[in-house]
């Protein structure tokens, strides 16, 4: 294997605020960084053929949409350190885009990405000519790596709609054109504004596909308290987004004298009704990601992650840590199951009768299920506090979380923020405040959680129905501030499907982007007033007033 080199800054946590370039602070290393760039420039070439073949009037199937989506989720922060596992998917995509060039009636004008087919053997060279800096003029890269990472978060979002058997062609259609464009040499910087404006169009409507599957399969969201304590029994952990998986655990552990707990991104699980008639859903244990080494630990038994926010294991739980889906990392057991298959969690179950119960690190409870329509159900009360003045205005506090000191600041920001404000979160950005005792305002809880990252959208339209009730013809004239963490693909998404619905001025942390280059980030601030935070004292004053 040749030696590689890697170069990404895909994430908040990037060395430096510059780029990971010796070994990932993710844990990811460069031999496993290369083979993603690789799968990455792969999956560009089959998207050429197919946006081609789609020019000339040709159908694409869903299980070629499934495989383009499913390697962007496999290249997200976190989510598969598993370079074997990933030279397989480069393998099967290949062999997928040599299949459609041969339906092509003419191949005239495709990329290099989609004439390329090499073999194994040629895999780590290719590799270091196809990364990001593969794109030597610094805004053109800049561009062409923030639409790819609203792409992943996107594609993200549709294979979880996907599990449920929902699909969006146009959405489908659209990441691959995307992709094809990127490739485009000719395009101008204007040019790919304007599709980074068109990928945030399509993260709307990849959000609300994915919201009609879950909704649709397990009910709307409501108003629910978890417990964050642990029973006596012996306990399966599932972490991740993928709701279908805690479907599926849950049916099979069902009179087995296991319990299952959520953990992190999967908290949101207790808040859909279709979950709540299992018992043995016990409650969530632990807090955001990034604590998983410790907690993982202490909860003794199995964990199951279906999707990103994998932190490389201890040896100590390591044997107990398995993937499913587009997660993996090596010397895990992985689980297997395409689209609409069911999976097999036999073996996890039974590794949990022989493990002791969680050890308890917490107790007490948590509320959530603050999603749009449990929102709208609340709307008259919350505008009545907004009219008596009672509420003076929301924060959008959602997003991710992250290791770094300076995240504490979301902490301090919460604790501060006056009684009369309330806050709009989803994603794992709440664990810096949710179990916080910030009170209510008429009976209206101060932190109201709408859930997972995805669930972003559902802060969107609670927003624009805002706007409705209020008759205001901007959204931005709401008595509304972003102050948004992010951190890796999912939360690109976000940002951009909210520049599509017209919002300006958001706050955005603990740093900016460092794949935004100053041209660009001129850009972002001169159309949108994009800005990163500051202090806690100065950004409630510029915020909050």
């Amino acid at each position: 294997m040749a030696e590689n080199k890697m170069f990404c800054f895909q994430c908040q946590e990037t060395a430096g605020c510059k780029g990971c370039t010796v070994s990932g602070v993710c844990g990811k290393k460069p031999e496993v960084a290369a083979m993603q760039d690789l799968l990455i420039y792969v999956t560009k070439g089959l998207s050429a053929v197919t946006t081609a073949l789609r020019n000339e009037g040709k159908a694409i199937s869903k299980e070629i949409n499934h495989l383009v989506t499913m390697n962007l989720f496999i290249t997200i922060t976190n989510a598969n350190f598993d370079r074997k596992a990933i030279i397989a998917a480069v393998k099967i995509t290949l062999k997928a885009k040599e299949e459609q060039l041969e339906r092509l009636d003419s191949k005239e004008g495709l990329t290099e990405a989609a004439l390329w087919n090499g073999d194994e053997a040629e895999f780590d060279k290719k590799a270091q000519n196809v990364g990001v800096l593969a794109t030597k003029n610094e805004d053109i890269r800049s561009l062409r790596e923030l639409i790819t990472y609203g792409l992943k978060g996107l594609a993200a979002y549709s294979k979880h709609a996907n599990a449920l058997i929902q699909d969006n062609e146009d959405v489908d259609a659209f990441i691959q054109k995307a992709l094809t464009k990127i490739q485009d040499d000719s395009l101008s910087a204007d040019d790919l504004v304007a599709l980074t404006l068109e990928t945030g169009k399509f993260g709307v409507e990849g959000m609300a596909l994915l919201d009609k599957a879950n909704s649709e399969t397990y009910g709307n969201p409501e108003i629910t308290t978890v417990e964050i304590g642990v029973r006596k029994n012996p306990g399966i952990l599932i972490s991740g987004h993928d709701l279908r998986d805690l479907e599926m655990l849950l049916e099979q552990t069902k009179d087995k004298g296991v319990d299952v707990y959520t953990h992190s991104e999967m908290l949101p699980g207790h808040y859909y009704p279709a979950f709540k008639k299992y018992p043995h859903l016990a409650g969530n244990y632990g807090n955001a990601w990034w604590k998983q080494k410790d907690e993982f630990e202490s909860f003794n038994g199995p964990i199951l992650m279906t999707t990103n926010c994998i932190v490389p294991p201890k040896d100590s739980y390591k044997d107990r840590l398995w993937t499913t889906g587009s997660a993996g990392y090596p010397g895990c057991r992985h689980i297997e199951g395409e689209y609409g298959q069911e999976k097999d969690f036999s073996a996890i179950i039974e590794q949990a009768k022989k493990c002791p119960p969680p050890t308890e690190i917490e107790k007490g409870t948590i509320t959530g299920g603050f999603a749009h329509e449990q929102v709208f159900a609340l709307a008259e009360p919350i505008v009545n506090a907004v009219k008596s003045g009672d509420i003076r205005k929301f924060v959008v506090m959602g997003g991710c979380d992250g290791r770094h000191k300076n995240r504490d600041y979301y902490t301090e920001f919460a604790k501060a923020l006056p009684k009369d404000v309330v806050i709009l979160t989803a994603g794992c950005a709440k664990y810096r405040y949710n179990k916080l005792n910030l009170g209510d305002v008429q009976g209206i809880p101060r932190v109201l959680d709408a859930g997972q990252c995805n669930d972003s959208y559902s802060l969107a339209l609670i927003a624009l129905k805002l706007k409705e009730i209020f008759e205001l013809e901007d959204i931005n004239d709401l008595p509304l501030a972003f102050n948004i963490a992010w951190y890796e693909q999912k939360a690109v998404i976000v940002l951009l499907a909210l520049l599509y619905l017209g919002v300006k001025n958001i706050h955005l942390g603990p740093t900016l982007p460092a794949f935004l280059s100053p041209n660009v980030t001129k850009v972002l601030v001169e159309n949108f007033g994009i800005n990163g935070i500051t202090t806690v004292d100065e950004d409630l004053k510029n915020l909050i007033g």
